[in-house]
């Protein structure tokens, strides 16, 4: 069975990996639309060894479209995807227009596939943000054979989560910094260069940041609402690759050696751990890999049952564009969609 995917935000950061994603997995898609805005019609993207012209999201018909990957922001998704849904083709959808919407699934496939049965009740499926999508694959495993009672996590973020602006910031404040010209702050709070700022999206009430909410809200959807976390979440001076350093307190003993084992067989998840120089994973090296990685597990003696680790994965693809192809894929293997188009 072959299936009929558009891409929408085809041309932003996520959605030019998800279409690189769907052509290195040899998706069984028929035919990959790239859609975007009216401002980016015939744009070019690559596609494989093909090149996509992309089209407008406003005139294009869904009803002969299967699944349809989302990554154009929460506003466009809230217009789009009940539209679409309707259509007949499912929503995989990145922003967190739907991820606290009862009858909307949020899913990490090595997490909690069997959610994925709920999708026909909107035919929208959500993505997790990406700093609880890394959290919640490594947190999985070790809450199934301890049970989890409570996280403390700290995060440090790579700029690409706030889009291609981001990253074009990082550069032009770093080279601006070499060369001793004026620094403009324009996407972030504070200068990004040479620094780091602990504060992602806007403040709340009780002051934390929605980012800090996001983990909380989605851990507990996704993994056991049972879950106490809290969160710290930092913007760092790094291009892709977000890390976590994450303390887990667990009802039942557990040891750090029986940690590591638990994780090198649990999937989706890399353990790279060595108490030698350079025994850990940074982001650098996670950019361009799918796995979660996991170093400097070791045991936390403050508290019963405890543990520390390190957490890495590149946002841009477990965090974003693998996870939404992994659920796609879930929906093929599951049978639970068809193609609206026979193979001739």
């Amino acid at each position: 069975m072959s299936f009929k995917v558009a891409v929408v935000g085809a041309t932003g950061n996520v959605g030019r990996e998800m279409l690189n994603i769907l052509d290195e997995r040899g998706f069984p898609a028929s035919e990959v639309v790239a859609l975007a805005s009216r401002r980016s019609q015939g744009t070019e993207v690559s596609f494989g060894d093909r090149t996509l012209k992309v089209k407008a999201l406003d005139t294009y018909d869904f009803s002969d479209t299967d699944i349809c990957v989302m990554s154009a922001g929460g506003n466009v998704s809230k217009e789009w995807s009940p539209k679409i849904g309707k259509q007949g083709c499912v929503v995989i959808d990145n922003s967190s227009a739907f991820r606290y919407d009862q009858d909307v699934p949020l899913i990490v496939p090595e997490v909690n596939p069997d959610a994925v049965e709920l999708f026909s009740r909107k035919n929208i499926i959500a993505n997790p943000n990406c700093s609880t999508a890394q959290l919640v694959v490594a947190l999985k495993p070790l809450h199934d054979v301890a049970t989890i009672k409570r996280v403390v996590v700290a995060t440090y973020q790579s700029v690409s989560g706030a889009g291609k602006e981001g990253m074009d910031e990082l550069f032009t404040q770093t080279r601006a910094v070499f060369v001793a010209d004026q620094v403009d702050v324009k996407k972030f709070t504070k200068r990004i260069a040479f620094n780091v700022i602990p504060h992602i999206d806007v403040f709340l009430d009780d002051g934390f940041t929605k980012e800090e909410w996001k983990m909380v809200a989605e851990t507990k959807k996704m993994l056991d609402p049972k879950i106490k976390l809290t969160a710290t979440c930092v913007r760092v001076p790094v291009f892709i690759g977000h890390s976590e350093a994450v303390n887990i307190e667990f009802e039942k003993p557990i040891t750090a050696d029986e940690a590591r084992e638990i994780l090198r067989e649990a999937p989706g998840c890399q353990v790279l751990d060595k108490r030698e120089n350079g025994g850990y994973i940074t982001p650098l090296e996670s950019a361009g890999e799918d796995a979660t990685f996991i170093s400097r597990i070791r045991e936390d003696s403050t508290v019963d049952n405890g543990l520390s680790m390190w957490v890495v994965s590149d946002n841009l693809r477990k965090g974003a564009a693998l996870n939404a192809v992994q659920i796609a894929e879930l929906l093929v293997e599951r049978g639970l969609i068809h193609p609206k188009k026979k193979a001739a």
